[in-house]
């Protein structure tokens, strides 16, 4: 299978990573070759990381990695592609705008797959063209790691594109979950609902920023607390899912 990843950021690198340990020829896209090049690097050093902690063989990452082609030309990247997974900023109209490119630079055949956190993916789709083939595939950080990814089904999105999905998240080695298209999906909406309350939480002075996240993590076996987790995701990433 041949992948195309356009965006070579932290999603982007992971996304490439786990594609290429499941066999697949990957091209890592983005604007700019020294960022590519860059995506390509992070990926290299997380699979460092794997054959250190004795997870994967020295020759499998090898091979991982010499199936990750970094570039700047998006055509050529895709011409090609069976799957192409978007990692760009959480822009609708950037993304819209890229999906429109994808319908007629990818093959008629390829899954178009956007690893938006809460974006619609029906509004992203909407007027691309390539509607019925566009799909939510929002994986989590870090990618290699996290066995979870959320495919949200578009009002749009054909039942085919559902199936390859799944495959595809399977093939990746995730546990795909299947879910509508609806504000914040199932992950971000029940995330940014226990970030904000927690938020509330100390600001009312209920208890102490530890001792929320102590409270979620003892009480509830959550890895994380969800300030904890709101540090690492973000706030503005935060503020912009919430809104």
């Amino acid at each position: 299978m041949k992948a195309g990843v356009i965006g070579a950021g932290t999603m982007g690198a992971g996304i490439a990573q786990i594609a290429a340990m499941a066999g697949c020829k990957v091209w890592l896209v983005d604007a700019d070759l020294e960022r590519a090049n860059a995506g390509r690097d992070k990926a290299d050093a997380s699979l460092d990381k794997l054959v250190a902690r004795g997870k994967l063989e020295a020759v499998t990452s090898d091979a991982a990695l010499a199936r990750i082609e970094p570039s700047a030309d998006q055509a050529m990247a895709t011409h090609a592609a069976d799957v192409v997974i978007e990692a760009v900023p959480e822009d609708m109209a950037l993304k819209r705008k890229l999906f429109a490119t994808l319908a007629t630079e990818a093959p008629g055949h390829a899954l178009l797959g956007t690893n938006t956190s809460s974006l619609s993916i029906t509004k992203i789709a909407k007027g691309t063209g390539a509607e019925g083939r566009i799909i939510g595939l929002h994986f989590f950080n870090p990618v290699p790691l996290m066995k979870l990814l959320e495919v949200v089904r578009g009002q749009d999105t054909s039942e085919e594109t559902v199936s390859r999905a799944l495959a595809f998240g399977e093939l990746v080695g995730k546990e795909p979950i299947l879910v509508k298209d609806a504000p914040g999906f199932a992950t971000s909406r029940l995330g940014v609902l226990l970030g904000l309350e927690a938020m509330r939480m100390v600001q009312d002075g209920v208890c102490s920023a530890a001792d929320v996240d102590k409270a979620m993590e003892l009480g509830y076996r959550h890895p994380m607390g969800p300030l904890k987790l709101t540090d690492l995701v973000g706030l503005d990433v935060r503020l912009a899912i919430a809104e």
